[in-house]
């Protein structure tokens, strides 16, 4: 694609495992795309506004259409976005809690440790980076049962 720069390397989908945050290939993507749903979740969860009508973009509004009562909905709904958004960020924090902020811009971005050094300053190297990355992936999978 011209004019497209991408930055960063990928991480390899699946690591030994002997590796102490070996996950199975498809699991690390199911991960992966739930925590890039973020964004999506902070925008429903803004728009969702107290006791007035429900924003037209929600892709996940249907599942609460049966519920009659506006107040219950909505409570129900802001509850379900927050949940999952807590959880990405109470992982990050369970796996470090000096690197939080990091591992959640990369896993919610999907940016790499170089995006986040030129970015961000990471204050860590890319190997320390990528273990805490394999483990926060390691931990939200426990969270996930």
């Amino acid at each position: 694609m011209k004019g497209v720069v991408r930055l960063g390397t990928r991480i390899r989908p699946e690591i030994s495992k002997k590796n102490p945050y070996w996950l199975e290939k498809h699991r690390y993507y199911e991960l992966k795309h739930f925590c890039q749903q973020y964004p999506e979740w902070q925008k429903i969860y803004g728009n969702i506004n107290g006791l007035s009508a429900f924003p037209r973009d929600m892709s996940m509004g249907s599942k609460w259409k049966n519920i009659s009562n506006p107040t219950e909905r909505i409570a129900i709904m802001r509850t379900y976005y927050m949940d999952r958004m807590d959880m990405v960020k109470v992982t990050a924090e369970k796996t470090d809690p000096i690197l939080a902020k990091y591992i959640s811009f990369g896993v919610i971005n999907g940016w790499s440790y170089d995006v986040l050094k030129a970015r961000l300053n990471i204050p860590c190297c890319k190997d320390i980076y990528y273990e805490m990355y394999r483990k926060f992936f390691w931990l939200l999978d426990k969270e996930r049962e």
